[in-house]
């Protein structure tokens, strides 16, 4: 009898990543994606994964939704933060009753998944590695991240166990942890500084380097702990990264250190430019920047904390998914000169 496939359902950067390691391991897989090209070639010709880390070609098996059938009891959700409701309700006739859904995505979906499918069914999961959608059959893997699987109520279960074992088939380094809202929230920090550095068309390294944009990443860095620490989560981070550096009343010296750090970083990659970069200059879509950063500042207001530059942000992005504003040093300045008055005034 053939192994119960795990169901990946959005075979993007990261679902086509895991896919391929995944079924290059013998680990039987089916990919669901809406792009039937992708589909058709994923299991025809291969799924091509390239760049500094690995190159290899693998065949795996895939479908779009309307070819799918049966029932799962792993499904790994792995499509943008934005899409995170509709795949769920596609979902859902597929997940077993007894099964679970893990988030590899950005952001808090985890909140999203268990409201949909209860909290019993959902598992958390955190993943930092570098890859890019580069066109039907392709994905860029950039570079190795830091790749976490945790239940949500901190237990360690024996399927959490064994999802761990098997993100380590991917990456050895994958941690199993009690606390995977601790580094999802420690991303979140990251997260929205990735967005400010796509307000251009410089590197990430690039933007991380400069001295005058130095108050940004300052002001995201403490919006993200203040929200997070009257939230009573202990964010984690990954690498030299500690988001606990940003948490309220911390010196700013480990912060500007923490920025240098990331500066070398990205500079480590091939993939020079953020995902939220890509859908805005190269695949001119919508970013995930209101389930992925708008939520911090909804979540925010909930406790009592004021995000300013986080709302700036947003507002920012928005300016240039609708054509108001270029993706240019100009538009940033407009966020720069925003924080540096929160600062001054607080």
């Amino acid at each position: 009898m053939t192994a119960e496939p795990i169901l990946i359902w959005g075979a993007g950067a990261i679902g086509g990543t895991l896919g391929a390691y995944w079924a290059r391991a013998g680990v039987p897989v089916l990919l669901v994606d809406i792009v039937p090209e992708h589909v058709e070639a994923c299991r025809t010709k291969g799924l091509a994964i390239s760049g500094p880390v690995e190159a290899f070609t693998q065949v795996v098996p895939a479908a779009t939704p309307a070819e799918l059938t049966g029932r799962y009891s792993r499904v790994v959700l792995a499509v943008k933060a934005g899409a995170t409701e509709a795949a769920l309700a596609a979902l859902k006739p597929y997940l077993a009753d007894d099964g679970f859904v893990l988030s590899a995505q950005n952001g808090l979906n985890e909140l999203a998944i268990a409201k949909a499918v209860g909290e019993r069914r959902t598992m958390g999961c955190f993943v930092n590695f570098g890859a890019d959608w580069l066109g039907p059959g392709e994905i860029l893997y950039g570079n190795r991240g830091a790749t976490v699987v945790g239940e949500l109520d901190g237990s360690m279960s024996e399927r959490a166990t064994e999802m761990h074992r098997l993100m380590q088939l991917f990456e050895p380094d994958a941690i199993l942890t009690d606390n995977i809202f601790g580094y999802l929230w420690g991303k979140l920090a990251y997260g929205a500084m990735l967005f400010a550095t796509a307000l251009t068309d410089d590197s990430m390294s690039a933007n991380f380097a400069d001295p005058e944009r130095l108050p940004v990443w300052l002001a995201l860095g403490r919006e993200v702990g203040a929200v997070a620490a009257k939230r009573g989560v202990t964010s984690l981070g990954f690498g030299d990264f500690d988001p606990m550096v940003f948490a309220p009343g911390k010196p700013e010296g480990p912060q500007i250190e923490t920025i240098r750090w990331l500066a070398h970083y990205t500079a480590q990659t091939a993939k020079t430019h953020s995902g939220i970069w890509r859908d805005l200059a190269v695949r001119k879509r919508k970013t995930e920047v209101d389930p992925q950063i708008g939520v911090i500042a909804t979540l925010g207001r909930e406790v009592g904390i004021a995000t300013p530059a986080i709302e700036t942000l947003v507002a920012l992005i928005h300016d240039i998914e609708d054509g108001r504003r270029p993706m240019a040093f100009e538009t940033l300045k407009v966020l720069i000169d925003r924080c540096r008055s929160a600062s001054t005034a607080a």
